[in-house]
């Protein structure tokens, strides 16, 4: 009796011992965060440019700090529908969070709800998506001056008078029309009263579509005395096509570019002011941010913060969204302090 007694309580151990196993994961093949991280999918709106890849070493120096891994991938050219894709392959594929920049904020809505659904966090940076298909938004500087400053930039250079026209990327892109925005607001003060915009045109974040558009603007508008190009594939191929057509000088140029991509231009007098932000740490915030909402440190609530690393901390204000950091300007006295 007392041998089967033992032999009981040992059954019921054991019982016990699996039911916790069970219940905590312990002892199955499925690895915990603790032992292998978040697995992060990074999205930008299409591979292959610089601004992109700096977001991606960003991200994944954060993501080694955290213990965490990021997967880059996208389109090989601007386009939501190819981002849908994409998303869709991430939460097939187990990944916990998703990084976009989106190429159209409504269009790739869907697929993030989606994912959302499925217990994927969505943070976006760069290009917002629609609100209620995201948890955060990571932001470049704000938007307002960012659409101000480019006014100013390219005023200072034509003595705040002239045509001009804006070279943007593609008509859905949400940072870019936002930018396009403020700098209309920009051009009703009457500082700027003697600057008329006759032309906003497309080049698709593609080099060689962009640099036509340029070709086509001086084409069209003989006496335009200046553009502005808030994308780093537009403002490089503008600065191109203006060396090429010998109007470095006569029409003045600004926008958003990478140093590196704009050195040679800027010292040619091609562009003599353009402006940006370090990728790097924009894409290794962005990582943080991600990291801090799986973890359930952030919900988007105004007022709640993070520390971004070696960056810092980090405050999310309204409409669930952080300010990644203040603008940068490059000139022919400082674009050489820039390695980006």
């Amino acid at each position: 009796m007392r041998r089967r007694r033992i032999t009981l309580l040992l059954a019921v151990a054991a019982a016990a011992v699996l039911g916790l196993t069970v219940a905590t994961g312990v002892g199955t093949a499925r690895p915990s965060k603790q032992a292998a991280g978040y697995k992060v999918f990074l999205l930008p709106k299409f591979i292959g440019i610089p601004v992109f890849t700096q977001n991606n070493l960003g991200a994944k120096a954060a993501a080694k700090e955290l213990g965490d891994s990021v997967t880059y991938n996208g389109p090989t050219d601007a386009s939501a529908t190819k981002q849908v894709g994409f998303i869709d392959n991430a939460v097939r594929q187990g990944y916990n969070a998703i990084i976009i920049s989106a190429d159209d904020p409504n269009a790739v809505a869907p697929a993030l709800k989606r994912a959302k659904a499925k217990g994927v966090k969505v943070i976006s940076y760069d290009a917002d998506t629609a609100p209620d298909a995201r948890d955060l938004y990571v932001s470049p500087p704000s938007a307002k001056d960012i659409g101000f400053f480019q006014v100013e930039w390219l005023g200072s250079q034509i003595g705040y008078k002239g045509k001009i026209a804006i070279l943007s990327a593609a008509p859905t892109a949400a940072n870019q029309n936002t930018w396009i925005k403020f700098m209309k607001q920009a051009l009703k003060l009457p500082k700027y009263k003697g600057m008329q915009l006759v032309k906003i045109a497309y080049g698709n974040d593609n080099d060689t579509k962009s640099a036509q558009e340029t070709q086509a603007l001086l084409q069209a508008y003989p006496d335009l005395k200046g553009i502005i190009a808030p994308t780093t594939v537009g403002v490089a191929a503008a600065a191109r096509a203006l060396q090429q057509a010998g109007e470095c000088g006569k029409v003045a140029l600004t926008g958003l570019g990478l140093p590196s991509q704009m050195r040679s231009y800027i010292k040619a007098g091609c562009a003599k002011k353009v402006g940006l932000w370090d990728e790097f740490k924009f894409g290794y915030v962005a990582m943080y941010a991600a990291h801090a909402v799986l973890e359930g440190k952030l919900s988007g609530k105004a007022g709640e913060s993070f520390t971004a690393g070696k960056l810092g901390k980090r405050t999310v204000g309204p409409n669930k969204t952080v300010i990644f950091d203040k603008p940068l300007v490059f000139t022919k006295a400082t674009v050489d302090k820039y390695k980006f």
